[in-house]
C-alpha cells in the first residue's frame, strides 16, 4: 500500500481511509473566508522597470473582488508575466503597491513577506508535482506554508492535514486518485491536482499562470469550469492569464487587456468586442 509520511508516522492512502466507505468527505470550508464582500487584490499604479531601463509595466491598476474571476490578455512581452510575478512577490516593483487582505506585499520582504502573501495562491503553466510522490502527498505539500518546522523541511508532511488535503482532492473531482503516483496523470488532471494543491493553502486569491496553454480543448475547457465555479461558489478572488481570448470570454466576470505595458482595457466580458482583443496581438509588444 503506498504510504505517506508524516509528523506523527505513515499515513495510508487509500481513498477510503478516515472516511465513509463511499470514499466520502466534506466539502473544502477552509477558503470559505473568502465569501465575505471586498475587494481580495488590489494593484494600484504599478510600475516596473528592470535594470537595463526597459518598463515592462506602467501605472498599471487592478482590483478583483471575492467570487470575481478577471482574465487578463495580451500579446507575449504585454507585461503578463511582470505583473504576476509583482503580485507573487518575485518582482519588487519601482512603484506602485500590491495589496492582498489589506497588506502592502510591494512593501514587504523576508519573513514578513512570506507571511501576508499565505492569502495568495498560484497556479503555473506547469503542474509542478513532483512525479515519484502520490497525488495526496503533492496537495498536502500547499499546507507547508503553515507548517515551517524541522520536519518539514526534511520532507515529512503533517498528518493534521491530511484531512483537509482529502478534502480539496474532493472539491476538484480526484479523491479517487489519492494513492496513485503523480507520474499517472494526463495534463487536465494534474492540473486539477495544482489547484487542489493551492486550496489547501486557504487562499482568498487564486492566480493562475496561464493554466491551460499545454492542454488539449476539452482538458482546458475542465481546468477553466473548475476555476470559474471556485469563483462563483467559494468566493475566491481568481485571476487568470490567458492566451486563447474565445476561453477568456467565455468564462470571465472581466476581460483586462495589457498592451505594451500598459492597460488597454478593463470591462465586463460581454462588453469588449473582438476587434478589440485582436488588437492586443497586432504588432510587436515587446
Amino acid at each position: 500500500m503506498n504510504t505517506l509520511s508524516s509528523t506523527t508516522g505513515n499515513i495510508s492512502l487509500d481513498p477510503s481511509a478516515a472516511f465513509g466507505s463511499d470514499g466520502s468527505g466534506a466539502r473544502v470550508t477552509a477558503s470559505r473566508d473568502a465569501r465575505a464582500s471586498g475587494v481580495k487584490l488590489a494593484v494600484r499604479n504599478l510600475t516596473m522597470r528592470y535594470g537595463n531601463g526597459h518598463t515592462a509595466l506602467r501605472d498599471f491598476n487592478l482590483s478583483v473582488k471575492a467570487g470575481e474571476m478577471v482574465v487578463v490578455l495580451g500579446s507575449n512581452g504585454s507585461g503578463k508575466s511582470t505583473l504576476m510575478k509583482c503580485v507573487v512577490g518575485l518582482n519588487r516593483p519601482t512603484a506602485g503597491s500590491v495589496e492582498v487582505a489589506g497588506c502592502d506585499l510591494a512593501a514587504l520582504s523576508g519573513n514578513a513577506l512570506r507571511q501576508a502573501r499565505l492569502p495568495l495562491a498560484l497556479i503555473s503553466q506547469n503542474a509542478n508535482l513532483v512525479k515519484r510522490r502520490s497525488v495526496l502527498a503533492n496537495v498536502c505539500c500547499g499546507a507547508l506554508g503553515r507548517h515551517r518546522t524541522l520536519a518539514t523541511a526534511l520532507g515529512r508532511l503533517p498528518r493534521d492535514e491530511i484531512e483537509t488535503s482529502r478534502a480539496c482532492l474532493e472539491e476538484v473531482g480526484l479523491l479517487h486518485l489519492a494513492g496513485q503516483r503523480a507520474s499517472t496523470l494526463s495534463g487536465g488532471q494534474a492540473q486539477r491536482v495544482a489547484v487542489a494543491r493551492a486550496l489547501v493553502q486557504r487562499p482568498h486569491v487564486l492566480l493562475a499562470d496561464e493554466p491551460v496553454a499545454s492542454l488539449d480543448p476539452e482538458a482546458a475547457d475542465e481546468v477553466m469550469r473548475l476555476l470559474r465555479r471556485l469563483a462563483t461558489e467559494d468566493g475566491l478572488a481568481v485571476v487568470c492569464v490567458l492566451h486563447q481570448p474565445e476561453l477568456a470570454a467565455r468564462y470571465a466576470d472581466r476581460l483586462v487587456g495589457l498592451r505594451k505595458g500598459e492597460l488597454d482595457f478593463d470591462r465586463h466580458a460581454s462588453e469588449v468586442p473582438s476587434a478589440q482583443i485582436a488588437r492586443l496581438y497586432v504588432g510587436d509588444a515587446s
